[in-house]
């Protein structure tokens, strides 16, 4: 990844919806070579894909969780990764070291529903032994922009 690249990766976080003609300029490159920078950014994975950035209260997810999970020791996890990966209130699953086995982010509209994922979601699933459930009172910050390194020196 080269300096172009970079400032590329930084542009379209900052707004996603930025055309061509924008991303152009900022790469100091014609529209046409911007467009096979991005075309290779997303053949890479580099970029995986476009999203909108919603409002959480907005669109009904207001209420924001963490939970911490705990399984048995000596369960395979497949079949909870698995569940976790389908669920759309978990927006990330981390296996995590210390005294617990996951960390998942969780969007809901509120604490009943909290109370009912978390018992027949998480719970519910075989080899989970213990949970911890932390409520976020406000957020500071959230966001889902990277600090993209410094370009290669190539």
């Amino acid at each position: 990844m080269d300096e172009i690249d970079r400032n590329i990766l930084i542009a379209v976080q900052q707004d996603g919806a930025a055309g061509l003609a924008e991303l152009s300029k900022v790469a100091g490159l014609s529209v046409s070579a911007t467009a096979e920078r991005v075309k290779r950014l997303e053949e890479r994975e580099t970029i995986r894909g476009w999203h909108a950035a919603l409002d959480p209260a907005a669109v009904g997810c207001a209420l924001l969780a963490f939970v911490m999970v705990g399984l048995r020791p000596g369960r395979d996890d497949g079949a909870f990764r698995k569940a976790m990966r389908k669920a759309p209130a978990v927006l990330e699953c981390h296996a995590i070291s210390g005294s617990w086995d996951y960390l998942l982010k969780l969007r809901l509209p509120d604490l009943s529903a909290l109370e009912r994922f978390v018992a027949d979601e998480v719970r519910g699933q075989t080899g989970v032994e213990r949970t911890e459930v932390v409520v976020a009172l406000s957020s500071a910050k959230e966001t889902m922009i990277l600090p993209v390194a410094e370009a290669d020196e190539e």
